[in-house]
C-alpha cells in the first residue's frame, strides 16, 4: 500500500511540473555577450522554470554549426552578416528576429601598461606596439569584431600598416585574454568585453562613422524545440533584462530600447 501511495504522489507530482521544465532553451551567442546573457538566463530560470544552455563563441563559428545541424532554439550574432546568412538558407524563423543590442569598438591595453590615450595615427601605433609587439582582434574575414576592426582601420587609412601586426583569434574573447595576459600589447575588442576583464583598460575609442554599426540581432532558430528559445527572447526585450545588457556595457536598441 505504502509502495503504491508513493508511486501515485510521484506521478501527481511529474503532471503538477511545468511542462516548460522539459524544454530548456539552447542559446548559441557572440562570445561577447557571455557575461550578459549568463546573468540574464539565470534571472529568467529563476522566473520561468526554464533552464538556459548558452554556448558562446564566434558568431560566425556558430551560424556554421546551426546550418549542419547543431540543436539551437535561439542565435545571437554579432554582425547582421552571420543572421543574413541563417536567413536565407531558412534556418531561423523570420518573424521573431529582431535587433536588439549595440556595441562599441574599442583599442585595449593590458591594465599595467604605460600607454597614452590612443590618437589613431600610424605614429601612436607604431610607438604603442614596438618593435615586435602584436594587435589581437577576431580573424578578419569572418569573426565579427575582426571585421569590423578592419574596416574601421581601413577608413582611418591604417590598415596597411597594421594588416601584417595582427594576431587574429578564433573570436572576441580570445583576443582579449591575450591582451590581458600582456600576449600583446594592445587589441580591438567592444567596450562590453573590455568591461568584463579587469586585466584590461581602454586607450581608445573607434569614431562611430570609421566601421558599420555593431548590431546585435537575435532570432529563434527554424527547429527550436518547444516554447523555450521565444520566451526568453520575449524575456531580453523586456525591462527586468536591459540591468544585464547596461551593465557591460551594451545599448538596448529596436523594440528592446522602447520597453
Amino acid at each position: 500500500m505504502r509502495r503504491t501511495r508513493a508511486l501515485w504522489t510521484a506521478c501527481l507530482l511529474l503532471l503538477a511540473a511545468p511542462a516548460s521544465a522539459a524544454e530548456p532553451a539552447t542559446v548559441f551567442a557572440a562570445a561577447s555577450l557571455k557575461n550578459a546573457l549568463d546573468e540574464a538566463g539565470k534571472a529568467f530560470t529563476a522566473e520561468s522554470g526554464i533552464p538556459v544552455r548558452s554556448s558562446y563563441a564566434a558568431s560566425s563559428a556558430l551560424a556554421r554549426q546551426i546550418e549542419q545541424g547543431a540543436p539551437a532554439d535561439l542565435f545571437a550574432s554579432a554582425d547582421l552578416e552571420w543572421m543574413d546568412y541563417l536567413a536565407a538558407r531558412k534556418l531561423i524563423r523570420p518573424e521573431t528576429r529582431l535587433n536588439l543590442l549595440a556595441n562599441r569598438l574599442v583599442v585595449v591595453a593590458p591594465r599595467s601598461a604605460q600607454v597614452s590615450e590612443a590618437a589613431f595615427t600610424p605614429d601612436w601605433f607604431a610607438r604603442a606596439l614596438g618593435p615586435d609587439g602584436r594587435l589581437a582582434t577576431g580573424e578578419v574575414s569572418s569573426v565579427p569584431i575582426g571585421k569590423y576592426a578592419k574596416a574601421a582601420f581601413e577608413k582611418l587609412g591604417l590598415w596597411a600598416q597594421l594588416q601584417p601586426r595582427l594576431a587574429q583569434a578564433d573570436n572576441v574573447r580570445a583576443a582579449l585574454a591575450l591582451v590581458s595576459r600582456a600576449e600583446a600589447p594592445l587589441g580591438v575588442v567592444y567596450e562590453s568585453d573590455a568591461r568584463s576583464d579587469p586585466g584590461v583598460k581602454v586607450v581608445g575609442l573607434f569614431p562611430a562613422d570609421s566601421h558599420p554599426p555593431v548590431v546585435y540581432p537575435f532570432a529563434v532558430t527554424a527547429e527550436a524545440k518547444g516554447e523555450g528559445g521565444a520566451r526568453f527572447l520575449a524575456y531580453l526585450r523586456s525591462k527586468a533584462a536591459r540591468r544585464f545588457f547596461e551593465a557591460q556595457g551594451f545599448t538596448m536598441i529596436g523594440e528592446g530600447a522602447s520597453q
